[in-house]
Parts: structure tokens; sequence; C-alpha cells
């Protein structure tokens, strides 16, 4: 059997291609819009393109036995008609190409009382799900999913630990069915082998409870006590703001989980019972813990926002077009190299920029106040990158072992901006790239020109001074 995934680079789908490396004659196949690159170690066969590049997507699905659709146009402001079309796209072409089965996972939640983000989900399965002469179609529901790094459980997560004191808005009383990222997975999994023809809507999720419960849970299962306190005048765009402020998402995407909440996500059929006998769900308490583990052993195979921003859509390699660069050059022995490698590997997050780190939490809280992601998304390990990884408001888009780091900016710019570390000729470089867009782009590299001045050379001083330091300390 040949699957092909789609959002390969998504929290859960890079979950699924790990799970599905474990079941024997099967090949997997993934549509990216990065190249192999990503994944340079994996058994998988990568191909390039989405789900609009229609050529792309026919040769991708060319002897696809079983397709999944994970992709979300989420970050676009249009993204429902985007969804749509997208789906649309998918659909024909998996017909054109005799796939067999599409495997789709969307939201729980009514039509009637969908919020935009939600209705958006269940219009992309209605479409996967229009052709059943054609080709089968099996349609996950879930609510909030809990897994280390997943959007839910890391506003779940902050929201606790920072607030002794939560004074809510009176969707916390709202009823939900969570489901544990494994169980997810498990079932994503094993729907590639089911055996029936029919399509069919499969509804998932553990027990009955309140988003209330889901907070207090949490606190439960850390040792902590937490009060609170709902009240009805927080408006959905107050509590975005709040949840912007005190969790690791941008506005955007707490904006729609917001809306989100107000109705009710919960499992309507059995048939994932029915189905699925060999899956029990996993309670709510026992999958907070499993996330808990995950983090405590660094283990977390990937977060919601692994996939987030329009990084991959930019050209990265011609960095020699951005108009203002900032490089700082020191030179380095030949036996520091790989010491260097891993020390520039190792920035942001709770490590911090080697210097000047209010200036970098500062810049941090301007751009979450402009709807950006803000540093307080950190990194999936503190040691460990891969390509398509977060770091705090950047995101890892070149790594060549013991060589290059090519970090792309998401903060909110009025420009395109990188941040290289690279190891080339006896010499440790550190290159700020910005292009601007317009006078307000040149303006804005001009004014921090005396803030660059310290932090940029600072930061490659004190990352050079560190990796001697530790040699001098061993």
């Amino acid at each position: 059997m040949r699957v092909l995934i789609t959002g390969a680079t998504g929290y859960i789908g890079r979950r699924l291609k790990y799970r599905l490396q474990r079941e024997k004659n099967l090949t997997i196949r993934l549509l990216m819009k990065q190249d192999k690159s990503s994944y340079p170690n994996d058994a998988v066969e990568v191909y390039t393109g989405n789900t609009f590049d229609i050529p792309s997507l026919h040769l991708a699905l060319n002897g696809v036995d079983v397709a999944y659709y994970l992709v979300h146009a989420m970050d676009s402001p249009n993204y429902r008609e985007r969804d749509r079309q997208s789906a649309h796209n998918f659909l024909e072409a998996c017909i054109a190409q005799g796939v067999k089965r599409i495997i789709y996972l969307g939201g729980l939640g009514e039509k009637q009382s969908a919020s935009e983000h939600l209705l958006s989900r269940i219009e992309v399965g209605e479409i996967l799900s229009s052709r059943p002469d054609a080709v089968q179609t099996l349609w996950f529901r879930a609510g909030v999913i809990i897994g280390s790094g997943s959007a839910s459980f890391e506003i779940i997560r902050h929201l606790v630990e920072k607030l002794p004191f939560m004074i809510t808005p009176k969707w916390v009383n709202t009823l939900c069915q969570p489901s544990a990222q494994k169980d997810v997975i498990e079932y994503l999994s094993l729907a590639a082998f089911l055996e029936m023809r029919e399509n069919a809507i499969i509804d998932i999720g553990s027990e009955v409870m309140s988003y209330k419960a889901l907070l207090l849970g949490y606190a439960k299962a850390v040792g902590l006590r937490r009060t609170l306190i709902p009240v009805p005048f927080f408006s959905p765009k107050l509590s975005s703001y709040w949840l912007t402020l005190m969790t690791p998402v941008p506005y955007s995407i707490a904006s729609a989980l917001i809306e989100g909440l107000k109705s009710e996500v919960l499992v309507r059929n059995d048939n994932a019972q029915k189905l699925f006998p060999s899956i029990v769900p996993i309670p709510y308490a026992q999958a907070v813990e499993l996330a808990i583990e995950e983090i405590k052993h660094e283990q977390i195979i990937s977060r919601w926002s692994d996939a987030s921003g329009h990084a991959w859509e930019v050209n990265h390699s011609d960095l020699a077009n951005a108009i203002y660069s900032d490089r700082q050059i020191i030179p380095i022995h030949p036996n520091e190299s790989a010491s260097v490698y891993k020390m520039f590997c190792s920035v942001g997050g709770k490590k911090g920029w080697f210097g000047y780190d209010i200036l970098w939490r500062i810049r941090g809280a301007i751009d979450k106040l402009f709807g950006g992601y803000g540093i307080s998304r950190g990194r999936r390990d503190p040691v460990h990158l891969r390509i398509g990884d977060s770091v705090d408001f950047w995101k890892v888009v070149d790594l060549q072992e013991e060589k290059r780091l090519l970090l792309f900016a998401q903060m909110k710019l009025p420009g395109v901006a990188w941040l290289e570390f690279l190891i080339k000729d006896g010499n440790f470089y550190q290159t700020a790239y910005f292009y601007p867009y317009g006078l307000a782009g040149r303006l804005y590299w001009f004014a921090l020109i005396p803030i660059h001045f310290f932090v940029f050379k600072g930061m490659a001083n004190n990352l050079i001074r560190s990796v001697r330091k530790g040699v001098e300390d061993s």
C-alpha cells in the first residue's frame, strides 16, 4: 500500500508519519512545500508542491492508494475560500489518479451553531465526501486535542501555570469531549487498513467535560491550586487578546479558537467504537499526564507552530536580494567548529539570545501587540533543531551540519528578514538580512541601527565567548 500525507510538517502530520513507519509493507509519500531536507534520513518519498499547484498534486497522488488530507489555510485572511478550493482540487486529483480512500481530520460541531473557522472545516469534509461513487472518504471529527505541543494543550498549560486566579468568560462552562493526541494518531493510522467501502463520519473523543474542567484538571495533574471566576462581560475579542498575551498562540489562532468555544463540540455518533473496537479512548487526566511526560523528557515530536506562517513561500536561497544587512565576523580555530555550531543551534527559548534578552523580550511583546507570534513560542527542543522548527518568532529554514543555520523572521515587519549563522573558511559569520517594503521598511531598518549595533555584535561575541569558556571549564 502507498499512502500520501499532506500537511506532513504539521502537528498531526509529522506524528502520523512516525506512526505509519511502524507498519510493514507500507510506502509513505509526503506532499510538502519544502524539499527532502526536512526529512533527510527518513525512508519516505517526498514530493514538493501543494494543493493549489495542480500538476504537483497529480504527480504526488499518482499510484497512491490512501491519501490523508491534513492541510488548513488558517493563516490566510480568506482561509474559508482557500479551504474550499484546496479541498476541491484534492478531491478531483484523487479521482483522476484512482485513489481509493481519502482520510480527513476535521472538528466536532454542528453546522447551525459553528464558528466560521469550524464551519470551514465542516465544508471541507462535505466537499471531500461529495463523490462516494468515485472515491471513499473517512471523515474523522475531533474536538480539543490533548498532547505535548498541541495548540489547545499549550493554551491550557500556559494559563494554568501563569495565573493562580483566572477571571474567565462564560464559555468556560461550554461542554466538549477532548481527545488524547495518541488516540487521534491511532485512529488515523488504522483507518488506512479499514475494510469497508462506503463513506463514514467518525466522531472521536473521551469523556464529556467543560472547558473549566479542562483547566482545573491540568492544575490537579501538576499539583497547582487554581481558582476560576467566570464573568459575563468578557467579549470574544477581549478573550482573544487575553489568550494572545498569556499564551504562545498569535491573535489569529486565539480568535478562531475563542469563537469556536461558544458552541458545544460533542460526539454525535458511535462509529469510532463500531469501526475501531481496539481503541479505548484515553481519559483526559491520563492524556495530560502523557503530555507532561513528553515535555519532561524532551520527546516532543511536533508542535502546533511547526507548519505555521508563510516561511516556505519565500525564496530563502537568494539572500543577495536583501538590501540591508548586519554582518559580524569572528575568526575561529578549526577544532572549534563543532562547538560553535552546537552553540548557535541552541539560541532562543529559555537560553535566550546571548545577551540583551530584555530587548528581545520587548520586541516580542511589541510583536504580540500587533498580532504576531512573539517569543513565547520558545523551542520544541532546547538543544536539537530541524528544518521547520520554530525558535521564538523565527522559523528554521535551512540547517547544514556543523556549517549553517538560517532563520526566517515571523515577527510582524515592514519587510522580510533572515538571521544566518555560518561557519566558513576559518570564520564564524553572523548575518542579519533585511528586504524592506517601501519607505516604512527603510525607516524601520535605519531606526534600529543603534540597537542592532549592540544586539548583533554582542550576540556574536557572547556566543563565541560561551564556546571558549566551555572549553576552558572542561
